[in-house]
């Protein structure tokens, strides 16, 4: 069984935890560079993203993701995850770990008051439509070719991207009760 580990220093960790405990997978609570050894995945979970990056380098977890991920390790950003992992920001904060060939802008959908739910049809996901959740939400508005789109809204914005084995997503599959993500 694969132990996951989700960055815990801010942001939805519970959500996450309990989704992947769902699907019965081993689940550790990463907060130190340690305890990045013994997970074989990593979840950056949506929160601040400006507080996740601050606590990622107060933390001295930075360069230690960074080797992990550009090593292979398997990762996902969900949310400020995504806007974590990109290359570049539209904002001139907070600074990313460059670990995603794109482009990302910050609450790409408005406020609080703005997020929505969207039905999505995501490549290599099969049955009917899943259910996005987008909260203040990012979107990629800029990638290289090595950046595969796996879904996008109606009026064409990537909201799932995928490279080498890095995953990003606008949306938070972790609030559905679908684990197919």
């Amino acid at each position: 069984m694969p132990n996951v580990g989700i960055l815990a220093i801010q942001g939805d960790v519970l959500e996450h935890k309990l989704a992947l405990e769902r699907i019965r997978v081993d689940v550790s609570e990463v907060r130190l560079p340690e305890h990045l050894e013994s997970v074989d995945a990593l979840i950056i979970p949506g929160g601040e993203s400006t507080t996740i990056v601050q606590l990622i380098d107060l933390y001295g977890l930075r360069n230690v993701i960074q080797e992990r991920v550009e090593a292979g390790l398997p990762t996902w950003g969900t949310c400020a995850g995504m806007i974590v992992l990109a290359a570049h920001l539209t904002d001139r904060r907070p600074e990313p770990l460059r670990l995603m060939d794109i482009e990302v802008s910050r609450n790409a959908f408005g406020r609080q008051i703005d997020s929505f739910e969207r039905e999505l049809h995501i490549t290599g996901i099969d049955g009917s439509p899943f259910q996005g959740v987008f909260i203040r939400a990012p979107a990629v508005v800029g990638m290289s070719d090595k950046v595969q789109v796996l879904a996008r809204l109606e009026d064409g914005r990537p909201v799932a991207v995928k490279q080498e084995l890095r995953l990003a997503t606008s949306f938070h599959p972790e609030l559905t009760d679908d684990s197919r993500v």
